[in-house]
């Protein structure tokens, strides 16, 4: 495929023939910036495959925190767990950014993974990569130290949502203390502790709009990576 969709994508294991199958079983939809797509608790009747823009997928736990659980962009598909179990949503997933879809019917989906066998493997594929993102990132945080988890948080966004800018790299996402908190499993106050200490380091620069990463290199090196990726 010509364009570039998130590594281990449904759409990145389809070959043209396959995508152009996905695209036409369902009706294109656009959706603005901090829209919700799907809701958590909602009967599932649908799923969307992203086309372009990212979207937050996001969890309320009992106690009312909202869990950022991923980042989900080009190519990815959501809602497929809750499609293929027959269950409410277990998660909800808002536009960070004007997103285009395609969606599709929970029925269409499933007969689509039932009669398409490279459809089938391809998501198959798609989950398999998630699940060992998440396995990566388990092991990866487990011996770090709350600053060490959140160094080593923003250098795994930036492989995937940085962008250079005059003064470092910036997270071409929103992205806030408390989801950073989820994803280190680490509380909202350490947290805030962890982006003092980069900040008065001068490693990293944050508003509520935008995180930059001015001295990436020293942001490696305090997340016990080598240097420039090796």
């Amino acid at each position: 495929m010509s364009r570039s969709w998130v590594p281990g994508s449904i759409f990145d294991h389809l070959s043209e023939v396959d995508h152009r199958i996905v695209v036409e079983a369902g009706a294109r939809r656009e959706f603005p910036s901090n829209e919700v797509l799907l809701r958590q608790g909602d009967p599932t009747d649908h799923v969307f495959v992203l086309l372009s823009g990212w979207v937050r997928v996001s969890a309320s736990t009992e106690g009312g925190r909202d869990l950022l659980l991923a980042f989900r962009g080009p190519g990815e598909v959501v809602g497929d767990l809750a499609a293929v179990h027959g269950t409410d949503r277990t998660a909800s997933v808002r536009a960070l950014e004007p997103v285009r879809v395609v969606q599709l019917r929970r029925e269409r989906f499933v007969d689509l993974l039932r009669d398409q066998p490279a459809i089938s493997m391809a998501m198959i594929k798609q989950l398999s990569a998630r699940l060992v993102e998440l396995g990566e990132t388990r092991m990866l945080f487990a011996p770090l130290d709350v600053t060490r988890r959140v160094a080593a948080c923003l250098l795994r966004l930036v492989e995937l949502h940085g962008v250079p800018v005059a003064n470092g790299i910036a997270l071409r996402i929103r992205l806030s203390q408390q989801d950073v908190a989820g994803q280190v499993d680490a509380s909202a106050r350490s947290v805030a502790r962890a982006f003092a200490v980069l900040r008065d380091r001068g490693i990293v620069t944050s508003t509520r709009a935008r995180v930059v990463i001015g001295r990436p290199d020293v942001l490696r090196a305090l997340a016990g990576y080598p240097p420039d990726g090796r």
